[in-house]
């Protein structure tokens, strides 16, 4: 089977199962009609081993999500929190960090890449010598929270780090 088969069998199955199940069918159903109302901006890492729909296990519409490599908000993602503050009048944004996270390693090496450099030097910024990648990752989210609150001053919602640890499957 190639990945266009695989992943259109995936959702298949997915589309079966709310299709098999009322409550999941209804839900659906008045995400079509009334349009999506997360309550929640996640801000968190590209990588595939961080699912925020998963993790806080919520449902279709529930979460608003942008993921980016190290969680570094540049001017897409700061368009996207615009759009959530003002049209989905969200009140709760998570800068989600984790353990393992590619970006912190690479910037703590120092790594190179042509359009991986303006987020690896935010990174660089943000934890500057620390070479402890936990911390490095606890150090980065907080830094993006304080860049969020600088940039959208009149915001009156919550603005919190997080990590999730990828060993423990645990968010602290």
């Amino acid at each position: 089977m190639n990945i266009k088969d695989e992943l259109l069998n995936g959702n298949n199955t997915f589309a079966k199962e709310i299709e098999n199940n009322e409550e999941l069918k209804n839900a659906s159903l008045s995400l079509y009609k009334d349009g999506q109302h997360p309550y929640a901006l996640i801000i968190t890492c590209s990588d595939s081993r961080v699912v925020p729909e998963l993790l806080f296990d919520k449902w279709l519409g529930e979460l608003f999500v942008i993921r980016t490599a190290g969680n570094v908000i540049n001017e897409g993602e700061l368009a996207t929190i615009e759009y959530a503050i003002a049209h989905l009048h969200i009140k709760y944004i998570v800068v989600l960090g984790h353990t393992s996270c590619g970006a912190i390693h690479a910037a703590i090496h120092k790594e190179k890449g042509q359009y991986l450099d303006p987020i690896l030097s935010r990174i660089q910024l943000a934890i500057k010598d620390e070479c402890d990648e936990y911390k490095a990752s606890e150090i980065n989210a907080k830094e993006q929270v304080k860049y969020i609150k600088d940039k959208f001053p009149q915001y009156d919602g919550e603005v919190v780090s997080m990590i999730y640890d990828i060993k423990t499957n645990k968010v602290i």
